[in-house]
C-alpha cells in the first residue's frame, strides 16, 4: 500500500507541477505573469521548508510514527488545492479552443478588466486569442509528435533545456546531501547537521521574495544569466577551498561517511559553508522561479500543455538521475564535483545568452511572434540577443489597450526597428502616429 500511495502521489504531482505553470500563463496579465508563476515555486520553498521542520521534529518520535505522521499531513494541502480549485474560472485560452467565447470573455474581464468588459486590454487579448486560435485551427496537429518538427524543435530545446540546466545548476544536490558538506567541515552531531541544513530552506524561501516582485522588470534573460554566473562563482570558490584546504578522509569518510571524503577545518571551512549558502541565495530569486516561469511562455496554445509537460518531466528526470549520480561522486572524484556543476553553469550561460528569447512583458501571442519572426534567423525567428524587456510598454497595453504616444515612453519607438516581430511593429507605429488600413499600407494620422 505504501508503494501504491507513493506511485499515485507522484503522478498526481507531476501531473501539478506540469499544469499549475500553465494555467498560471494563461491567466496572469502580462506585466505580472513572471510574479504570478513564480509563486509556485516560492510555494514548493515553504512545502521544502516545513516538511523539514516537521520531518526533523518527527524524528524523535517512537516507533512507525515518526514517518507516517509526515506523509499523513501532506495530504492538507492536496484537501485545500482541491476546493480552492472548485472556485477558480478556467484558462480563457482553454475555453477559446472550446468555441465557449462568451465564457472566454468574460473570464478576461475578470481578470484582466477587473469586472470591466469594456476595458480597452480585455478586446486586445480576446481578439489575439481568437486570432491565434482561428490561425491554429487551420494548421492543428497537437500530437508530441508536433514538438519534433522543424518549426518547433528550437522551442522544444528550449523549455527542456530550462528544466536540466535548472537542476545542473546543482540546487537540488545543495538540499539533498548538504549533510555531507557540513560532515567534511567538521559537524558531527544528528542535530547540529539538520540545523545547519535548515538555514539554506529559510535562506530559500526568503530570497525568492525579490523574484516575485521584480522578476517582470528584469526580465527572464538577465536573470537567468546573473544567476548562473553568480553560482558558477560559489561553485569554483568551494572547489578551490576543497582542493587547497581540504585533506582526503580516507575510503571511510569523516565521520565513516565515505561521501564526505575531504576532511576541512578552520576559517576555510567557514568559507565553505559560506559559499554554499551563498549558492541558496543566488540560486532562489533567479533559476528557481524562471525555470517554471519561462517554459509556458515559449510555445503555441495548441501544444502548450504537451510541451510543458515534457520540459517537466526532463526536470523530474534529471533529479533522479543526480540523486543516484552524486552520492558516488562524492566518493570517487570528491571536490571535483564543484568543478563538474561549474562548468554545467558555464554551458547553461552560453546557452542562455544565444538561444533563450526575452518573453516578459510581452502577450503570449506576442512570445509566439517572436519564434516566427521571417526576419529572423530560419527556424529560430528573432535572435534571442536581440530581444529585451519593455515594462513601460506592457503597462501601456494594459491600461489603454496600446502603446503609449509618441514622447511619452522611448523606449517603446525603439521595438519597431531591426528584427522584432509584426505585431510589436503594429503596436509602435500606432504610438508614432502611424495607422494600419485594411489594405495593409500604412497612412500618416
Amino acid at each position: 500500500m505504501l508503494i501504491v500511495g507513493r506511485i499515485i502521489n507522484g503522478f498526481s504531482v507531476g501531473i501539478c507541477s506540469a499544469q499549475v505553470p500553465v494555467y498560471i500563463a494563461e491567466l496572469a496579465p502580462p506585466s505580472r505573469r513572471g510574479g504570478l508563476i513564480g509563486a509556485q515555486q516560492w510555494a514548493i520553498t515553504w512545502g521544502i521548508m516545513i516538511m523539514f521542520y516537521i520531518s526533523f521534529g518527527c524524528s524523535f518520535l517512537d516507533g512507525p510514527q515518526a514517518f507516517r505522521v509526515p506523509w499523513a499531513l501532506q495530504m492538507l494541502p492536496g484537501i485545500g488545492l482541491f476546493f480552492g480549485m472548485i472556485m477558480l474560472p478556467e484558462s480563457p485560452r482553454w475555453l477559446a479552443r472550446k468555441d465557449r467565447w462568451e465564457d472566454c470573455y468574460a473570464v478576461l474581464a475578470l481578470v484582466h478588466g477587473k469586472g470591466d468588459s469594456d476595458a480597452p486590454f480585455v478586446a486586445r487579448e480576446y481578439k489575439d486569442i481568437k486570432d491565434m486560435v482561428e490561425f491554429e485551427r487551420q494548421n492543428a496537429d497537437v500530437t508530441y509528435l508536433e514538438l519534433l518538427k522543424p518549426n518547433m524543435i528550437n522551442r522544444t530545446h528550449i523549455g527542456v533545456f530550462t528544466q536540466i540546466w535548472s537542476q545542473l545548476t546543482g540546487m537540488n544536490v545543495m538540499m539533498y546531501y548538504i549533510t555531507y558538506v557540513f560532515t567534511m567541515t567538521g559537524a558531527d552531531s544528528t542535530s547540529a547537521l539538520l540545523l545547519s541544513s535548515s538555514i539554506q530552506y529559510v535562506i530559500n524561501v526568503v530570497m525568492t521574495i525579490p523574484a516575485l516582485l521584480y522578476v517582470d522588470r528584469w526580465g527572464r534573460r538577465p536573470t537567468l544569466l546573473v544567476g548562473a554566473t553568480f553560482m558558477m562563482i560559489w561553485m569554483f570558490a568551494n572547489a578551490g577551498l576543497l582542493a587547497s584546504y581540504g585533506e582526503y578522509a580516507g575510503p571511510e569518510g569523516v565521520n565513516n561517511t565515505p561521501e564526505a571524503s575531504t576532511r576541512i577545518s578552520g576559517p576555510p571551512a567557514k568559507a565553505v559553508i559560506a559559499c554554499t549558502y551563498l549558492f541558496v541565495a543566488s540560486f532562489a530569486p533567479t533559476w528557481g522561479p524562471v525555470s517554471w516561469i519561462y517554459p509556458p511562455e515559449i510555445y503555441p496554445l495548441r501544444v502548450r500543455g504537451k510541451a510543458v509537460a515534457l520540459s517537466t518531466s526532463a526536470n523530474w528526470a534529471m533529479n533522479f538521475a543526480l540523486a543516484y549520480f552524486v552520492p558516488p561522486a562524492f566518493v570517487n572524484i570528491t571536490w571535483k564535483v564543484y568543478i563538474l556543476f561549474g562548468v554545467f553553469l558555464l554551458a547553461m550561460f552560453i546557452h542562455v545568452f544565444l538561444m533563450f528569447p526575452e518573453t516578459a512583458n510581452k502577450t503570449l501571442e506576442e512570445v509566439e511572434s517572436i519564434f516566427l519572426d521571417p526576419h529572423g534567423i530560419k527556424r529560430v525567428g528573432t535572435p534571442a540577443w536581440k530581444t529585451r524587456v519593455n515594462h513601460r510598454r506592457i503597462l501601456d497595453v494594459e491600461r489603454c489597450g496600446s502603446v503609449a504616444e509618441e514622447g511619452q515612453d522611448e523606449s517603446s519607438k525603439g521595438m519597431a526597428a531591426g528584427s522584432v516581430v509584426e505585431e510589436e511593429q503594429r503596436i509602435d507605429r500606432q504610438s508614432s502616429g502611424e495607422a494600419l488600413f485594411p489594405d495593409g499600407h500604412e497612412k500618416k494620422i
